[in-house]
């Protein structure tokens, strides 16, 4: 059973960090003290190399539900600045460390949770998950670099679609979408999650983390620059102690064993 004094909950599983949202009362809606507590855990992860792979979460019936609207009526500017600059801020953490995240999604997937789950780099589903962008139902524009993954994800079409007609879709149209990258039977998201993140805690970390850099920098990038970076990446790829373990491995015709070195 899950504190529930506490908004955010960080739990360690071997070489994997879980990021619980911890507000299942409110459906994980966003306030200032989640947001501030999410950015806590997001620079605890980053600071330790030893993590090879993180997972979102949320408890309850839901991921989230996006920003909580009751506690941004008595303030909504102020309130809103609170709560966007340290979630702004864990983003910008999460998509540039080493660590793959994947967000693990089940029940209502709505607004700034949604924009969360797109930021992660790997989604899975349950069967039975619910997702609206939603923003524009309140008059709102996104936040949580929503604007920024949903066309990158599903092409400017389908974003416009998402973002300005405020439609409820389920998992599978999730899935065909891009938006996610599997979906499981609801009963079975937990162990599929675990599954997938104890699967990249075998990998090479240092390299998937500059992979998914290389990933998202492309579509600002003039191919010249891509170039000159993938070069840059590949260089000091190789001068890794998991490079080396992978040629070994490769050579003696064995799994490579990766140490995220």
């Amino acid at each position: 059973m899950m504190d529930s004094g506490k908004p955010v909950l960080m739990k360690r599983e071997g070489d994997v960090a879980y990021i619980v949202l911890n507000r299942p009362y409110a459906y994980n809606a966003l306030d200032v003290a989640t947001a501030t507590a999410f950015h806590d855990c997001c620079t605890g992860i980053a600071a330790d190399t030893s993590i090879r792979a993180v997972v979102i979460k949320g408890e309850g019936k839901s991921f989230g539900v996006g920003g909580d609207l009751a506690a941004l009526r008595a303030d909504p500017p102020a309130i809103a600045m609170a709560l966007i600059e340290p979630l702004h801020a864990s983003i910008k953490i999460l998509t540039s460390m080493d660590a793959p995240v994947i967000a693990s999604l089940h029940g209502n997937v709505a607004g700034g949770s949604m924009s969360l789950a797109m930021a992660c780099d790997l989604a899975i589903a349950a069967d039975s998950a619910r997702f609206n962008l939603a923003y524009i139902n309140v008059a709102a524009s996104c936040d949580l670099s929503g604007s920024w993954h949903l066309p990158r994800l599903v092409g400017l079409r389908n974003a416009m679609a998402i973002a300005v007609l405020g439609d409820t879709f389920d998992a599978s149209e999730a899935h065909r979408l891009g938006l996610v990258n599997q979906v499981v039977p609801a009963a079975d998201l937990e162990s599929a999650t675990a599954a997938l993140a104890e699967r990249l805690t075998k990998g090479p970390t240092l390299a998937i983390g500059r992979m998914k850099r290389l990933m998202r920098q492309s579509f600002d990038n003039t191919l010249a620059t891509q170039l000159d970076a993938e070069r840059d990446n590949f260089r000091d790829s190789t001068g890794t102690q998991d490079f080396r373990e992978g040629l070994d491995a490769f050579f003696s015709k064995r799994p490579a064993r990766f140490q995220g070195k």
